[in-house]
């Protein structure tokens, strides 16, 4: 829309489009139908990323990134490396108001949501780094980082427009996925957002047992979250992934697996076992490797699908739940 008011034809405007988002290593100078203090604008835009404070490298080779935006505020973002890609977590928030006991985003509060430039901006930070790296691509992006991303939900919608504009970034919805703690509001208006991936932060299959570790849950039970969860439109093949933080003692006994299974039973689901990553200060503890396989065993016996998520950049506080600025 901005380019349009510059009075630039649609094939200028998409040229443009694929320089800012895309192509990034090409000059804008090298446009000669382009004026002079377009160009200016253009650069000075280009140049506005978010500064990087501070850059961690684990050993399995995540990298975690420290960005200061233009007001000062500091947000992280987490790229995680796979076999034959990258996948970006992004932050929604700076901080969270969510309050959740097994976040050490919580433990910060909420300083203000995220404007949706700033979420895109993420992505081109972490997309001008990797060019230095490697030929490996940028292909997929999760919500999942600092915030409740449906709590800011108006502008996630806006960044997702422009990570699927054709002549911009051009990713599939196929490869984003967006994460909440149980935001019903948001779940609510869920369908407005193309045809992304739903993931829910369910990790207890009992509401008195969430209230314990989510507030939120006070407010929204999971009979309800549910009724807005089984409204989604979902594509041919496409499930809803439910992410189980495991956390020893509490939500890993039999009867848990059991509740699983009745809540989950007849719904398409993926059951995403994540074993409790520790932070300063938690009161937590991670379940060892054999008892998270006893979990998932449980599952498989009744007929769930689950696997456990290999834990990654958990030695620099990268891993779910460890973000913190």
């Amino acid at each position: 829309q901005q380019l349009s008011h510059h009075g630039l034809t649609p094939k200028l405007s998409s040229l443009l489009m694929n320089l800012i988002y895309r192509s990034r290593h090409k000059r804008i100078e090298s446009f000669s139908q382009i004026s002079d203090s377009f160009q200016k604008s253009y650069l000075a835009f280009a140049q506005n990323l978010p500064r990087i404070v501070k850059k961690q490298e684990a050993e399995d080779g995540t990298t975690k990134f420290l960005l200061e935006l233009d007001d000062g505020l500091k947000v992280e973002s987490v790229l995680i490396p796979f076999y034959k890609k990258y996948s970006l977590c992004v932050s929604s928030q700076a901080g969270c108001a969510m309050g959740c006991e097994f976040c050490f985003t919580a433990k910060a509060g909420l300083s203000r949501s995220l404007k949706y430039h700033e979420i895109v901006a993420q992505y081109l930070v972490a997309y001008d780094y990797l060019k230095t790296k490697t030929k490996k691509p940028l292909s997929h992006i999760v919500f999942m980082g600092q915030g409740e991303p449906l709590h800011n939900f108006d502008q996630i919608k806006k960044a997702i427009q422009l990570f699927c504009e054709p002549t911009g970034i051009g990713l599939s919805p196929r490869s984003i996925t967006v994460s909440t703690v149980g935001y019903l509001p948001g779940i609510e208006r869920f369908n407005e957002l193309g045809g992304v991936n739903f993931a829910l932060s369910l990790h207890c299959a009992f509401d008195e047992k969430r209230k314990k570790i989510i507030p939120l849950a006070k407010n929204y039970s999971l009979s309800d979250i549910f009724k807005a969860i089984d409204k989604i439109k979902l594509r041919p093949k496409q499930t809803i992934e439910y992410e189980y933080l495991l956390i020893k003692g509490l939500n890993d006994l039999a009867e848990d697996a059991k509740r699983l299974f009745e809540i989950l039973g007849d719904r398409t689901h993926m059951v995403n076992i994540i074993p409790f990553n520790p932070f300063p200060g938690s009161e937590f503890k991670r379940p060892n490797p054999k008892e998270a396989l006893e979990f998932k065993r449980k599952l498989i016996q009744y007929g769930l699908r689950a696997m456990i998520r290999k834990t990654k950049g958990d030695d620099i506080l990268a891993a779910c739940g460890q973000l913190n600025t």
